[in-house]
């Protein structure tokens, strides 16, 4: 079997590696042997005329697997990462052309960081490896190491969601997308919207040709374009949550539980959740003391100014909601902004009669996955999901789903959770259930190596038939 070579923004490092990726990867990696490499940003600053070239990757031993790191410069990395990386694509990718950041100085960087990890990462691959490159941080990297004469497969996976082809349309340099997916043989996106919104770029492209197998032929490249929904190490949380530590009763007093937990983003529709919770408080005198809502935001990239934005306007939203609707034995809202124990998490899953999932854009959304599996199947909660999470595709008919902007629709859904009969509630989620369990992560990652392996095994044929001398296969030769 030939030897994974994951490729990723962020570095799985220490003894025991975590983190969504890793989680995602652990056991297929284990499994196969294989190679993480990753980035790391050095601390000294660079003070030469030219930009530095990446001469090798580093060893991090005492891992599960192999792991290795390309070396940036800081200021570097740092209009890479924060500059073209969350400030133009990220929003973009969430549909907020209205944050992009279009700096030509971070467009070079992100561009100088994939040209240095691809200098690095040619010099490490072997003929029978298999590439799978992960996320945003990445998209040209296929297109550089073509440029160095890498002839492996590669795939490419989108955590996020697809920009649509007219917000495509607001970069400085359009074009240039398309020509960095093409460079890789397989491109998975989290859904079928997904698929589509990347089919309509290439549409845009008189470049483009549309193949019969469904595959896309841009100029002199072929990619194909499918859809892998990520999924999670179902059975495994489920055991989590059912081992968590019963929820002290001093934890959220004799309400009803509604929990949200992700990162602190814009993206994931923080603000309108509140907003609704108090409109639902508001309109629905008799929930008052009745139920509770806790709040999970970690923080993430606080030096965006962005993010630093909503953070204070949820501190004000939650301190708004708190002062009309509060009395001395009751909060309406937990907000809490710092990073919660995985194995807590899955407890606070178990006992919250709702889980409230509405992100304005989401790839997939595994939270709402998480809250499903951690459920008791006898008297489980109920999964309120926005229509604009990559998983409304797959829970999206059993969980109850709501459109994050109308706070009215939202308190109407959260108050139907809150009174379903237990018997709706278990066939809804016995349902939801059943998928999860059957596309987990192990189904993701390996439909999308087979489907990868697959079509680098039908590239590598064409590619003999292509380079047969003009006169064919010499006869002697064969017989020989």
């Amino acid at each position: 079997m030939s030897r994974l070579v994951v490729v990723s923004n962020r570095m799985p490092l220490g003894d025991k590696p975590s983190g969504g990726l890793v989680v995602a990867l652990k056991d297929t990696m284990e499994e196969r042997g294989g190679l993480w490499v990753g980035i790391t940003r050095e601390d000294a600053s660079f003070t030469g005329a030219e930009m530095p070239r990446s001469q090798g990757l580093e060893n991090h031993p005492g891992g599960p697997f192999e792991r290795k790191s390309c070396s940036i410069e800081a200021s570097l990395y740092d209009d890479y990462y924060l500059g073209y990386a969350n400030s133009v694509l990220w929003p973009l990718c969430h549909g907020r052309t209205d944050l992009l950041d279009l700096r030509l100085s971070f467009r070079e960087a992100y561009l100088e960081v994939n040209r240095q990890l691809a200098d690095a990462l040619a010099r490490e691959l072997r003929p029978d490896d298999v590439v799978w490159v992960h996320d945003y941080h990445l998209f040209p990297l296929a297109d550089a190491l073509r440029r160095k004469g890498v002839f492996n497969p590669i795939g490419f996976f989108l955590h996020i969601p697809f920009p649509s082809s007219a917000n495509v349309g607001a970069l400085s340099n359009a074009g240039e997308l398309a020509e960095w997916l093409s460079s890789y043989d397989l491109v998975g996106l989290q859904t079928n919207r997904d698929v589509a919104s990347c089919l309509e770029v290439f549409r845009t492209l008189k470049e483009s040709e549309f193949l019969m197998d469904g595959s896309v032929r841009y100029r002199d490249r072929t990619v194909d374009l499918k859809s892998f929904p990520i999924g999670i190490e179902a059975s495994a949380f489920q055991k989590i949550a059912q081992n968590a530590e019963p929820l002290p009763r001093a934890a959220h007093g004799p309400q009803k539980l509604i929990i949200g937990a992700e990162r602190l983003d814009y993206s994931k529709g923080l603000p309108h959740r509140f907003k609704a919770f108090g409109h639902l408080l508001e309109t629905r005198e008799e929930l008052r003391g009745e139920v509770s809502f806790v709040q999970i935001a970690s923080p993430t990239r606080e030096d965006v100014q962005a993010y630093r934005e909503i953070r204070e306007q949820l501190e004000q939203l939650s301190g708004s909601v708190n002062g009309r609707f509060s009395d001395i034995n009751y909060t309406p809202i937990q907000y809490i902004n710092r990073m919660i124990d995985r194995n807590r998490l899955a407890g606070l899953y178990r006992h919250a009669q709702v889980g409230l999932v509405t992100p304005l854009a989401d790839g997939m959304n595994l939270v709402a996955k998480e809250y499903v599996a951690a459920q008791d199947p006898s008297d489980p909660g109920v999964l309120v999901l926005s229509n604009f999470a990559g998983a409304a595709e797959q829970l999206g008919d059993h969980a109850l789903t709501a459109n994050p902007y109308d706070a009215a629709q939202m308190a109407d859904c959260i108050s139907q959770a809150l009174s379903m009969e237990r018997a709706e509630r278990i066939e809804r989620h016995s349902a939801m259930l059943e998928n999860v369990l059957n596309e987990d992560v192990d189904w993701w990652a390996s439909s999308f190596l087979r489907h990868l392996e697959d079509k680098s095994m039908g590239t590598d044929f064409l590619s003999l038939l292509q380079n047969l001398p003009d006169d064919g296969i010499d006869a002697e030769k064969a017989d020989a």
